[in-house]
């Protein structure tokens, strides 16, 4: 069975999670949900980032130690992707040991390597990024391009690592490695900033207390991109000595990384120079995500335009919210929620189009049909469009691309719409041709429920039930399963209360 790792990044305690928070974490979910139907062993990742200078300022401004503040925090995370349905298969902190531990390793082998040497750094450094900047970087008035706010002069003694000495290496192996990054136009900038030239970079503080010890220095503690970075691995057993831990290791690496546009430098530059001085595989590939903004604003505690996911899960349902994530926005692009587009996404996609489909279905065979789905036809005039979805589909999801996954599944909900319109089956006498109508509208259902399972799993699985399957339509496997064909007729069939009432 083929391995299929994939991480979301892990997310900064520094505040509650918000809607920019869950736009990765969803696409990571649903990208999880949709290799497992195709047969693959999944691990899904997310967790918490809890070390740094801003936590330890956080902690103290809250009179908590930084450990009790992040014990506060972390949970919070977890909780909403529950509320999500969100089905990581692990939860990693940087606050674990078996985080430390990885950490450590990672570290001391880049250290054995000659990679990463003492220096002084002297330099102009944003708290909220925890990365220093060049002048020319800079905003004017010397504010950082991300948050807007004045950064501050910091000089100490830091281990580096020599990231200068990796730019022909890492050129070297993006070329041998086409489509590593996708979108190609995000690979392109990753490409830009290692062509423009490679800045060591600080990997330890001295004046910072709350994170991980060098191993061969323990008056530093590592700072944010060796720690952070390598959860990935430490979360599969990294560095760890039991057998187990290495077999896991072993079968899950290399992962494939969901990250922003704004960690690309950090996660496309950074860590594959990390890995190679390490020498660890380098990961299988990373798909970056652009900003769902909030007001035309990247959502942030200082821009005051933060948005709880969790609000609009108690009014659209966890579904309703979800398919909005995943549909309105190209992935790659920047998008921009708004409280009127999720209306109108809700009443037009899941109302009118799904919810329709299966009420008016469901209406039909229980007034025609005694209430008992008919097998469809082999020839049905449906089974090209099914087709044509799940061809749209797969390839949408294989290039990390949802709204496409989305509108190529639809495509299918559209056309058996349409299909009923055009034949009137509520008009007309039970029999043959309403049977025939109705078997391959109950086909189109029972294949738009698995396509649509990544994005909306909980709504599919009232589909699934509701035509009368039985069992997980998770469970189902693909590309067997969307052959048109499938439903087996003679099973009762439900109308329910609708899937979404209209707002």
């Amino acid at each position: 069975m083929t391995s299929y790792y994939l991480t979301t990044p892990i997310y900064y305690v520094n505040a509650r999670p918000h809607l920019g928070h869950a736009y990765t974490t969803i696409i990571g979910d649903a990208l999880a949900r949709w290799h497992r139907l195709l047969g693959e062993d999944v691990h899904f990742l997310t967790g918490t980032d809890e070390h740094g200078l801003k936590i330890q300022q956080a902690a103290e401004a809250a009179g908590k130690t930084p450990q009790e503040f992040v014990d506060e925090i972390a949970p919070q995370f977890q909780d909403a992707w529950q509320r999500l349905n969100i089905s990581n298969d692990d939860f990693i902190r940087t606050t674990e040991v078996r985080h430390r531990i990885g950490v450590q390793e990672l570290l001391q082998r880049c250290y054995d390597a000659g990679d990463i040497e003492l220096d002084v750094y002297a330099g102009k450094y944003c708290v909220a990024c925890e990365e220093y900047y060049a002048d020319d970087e800079l905003l004017e008035g010397d504010l950082c391009p991300i948050h807007k706010r004045p950064v501050e002069y910091f000089e100490e003694e830091n281990y580096f690592f020599r990231l200068s000495r990796f730019q022909d290496r890492l050129l070297d192996w993006y070329a041998a490695h086409p489509g590593a990054i996708v979108p190609e136009f995000r690979g392109n900038e990753a490409l830009g900033l290692i062509r423009s030239g490679l800045r060591d970079f600080s990997v330890s503080r001295t004046s910072l207390q709350w994170g991980i010890p060098l191993p061969w220095d323990d008056k530093h503690v590592a700072y944010v991109w060796f720690d952070a970075l390598a959860n990935y691995m430490t979360a599969v057993g990294f560095g760890s000595d039991d057998p187990a831990d290495q077999a896991s290791f072993e079968k899950w690496w290399p992962a494939r990384h969901l990250i922003g546009k704004d960690i690309i430098r950090h996660h496309c530059v950074y860590w594959p120079a990390m890995l190679l001085s390490a020498g660890i595989e380098l990961p299988a590939g990373w798909a970056v995500g652009g900003w769902l903004l909030s007001g035309g604003e990247k959502m942030s505690k200082t821009s005051g335009n933060v948005v709880n996911p969790l609000d609009l899960i108690d009014e659209f349902g966890v579904d309703g919210f979800r398919y909005y994530v995943l549909a309105d926005t190209t992935y790659g692009q920047d998008g921009d929620f708004t409280y009127e587009g999720l209306t109108s996404r809700y009443n037009s996609d899941l109302a009118n189009n799904l919810g329709n489909l299966l009420s008016r279905v469901a209406t039909v065979v229980g007034k025609k049909c005694d209430g008992v789905g008919p097998a469809p036809r082999a020839d049905s005039p449906l089974a090209d469009a099914a087709a044509s979805a799940w061809d749209g589909t797969a390839a949408a999801w294989a290039e990390v691309q949802p709204n496409r996954a989305l509108e190529a599944t639809w495509s299918l909900i559209r056309a058996t719409n349409a299909y009923l319109e055009a034949n009137e089956p509520w008009k007309a006498e039970p029999g043959p041709a309403v049977d025939a109508v109705m078997g391959d509208a109950l086909e189109a259902l029972r294949i738009v429920a698995i396509l649509a399972s990544p994005a909306v799993p909980a709504t599919s699985q009232h589909v699934w039930e509701r035509i009368g399957l039985t069992g997980q339509v998770g469970d189902q496997r693909l590309p067997d399963a969307a052959r048109w064909g499938g439903y087996p007729g003679g099973v009762s069939v439900v109308k329910g209360d609708p899937l979404f009432p209209r707002k």
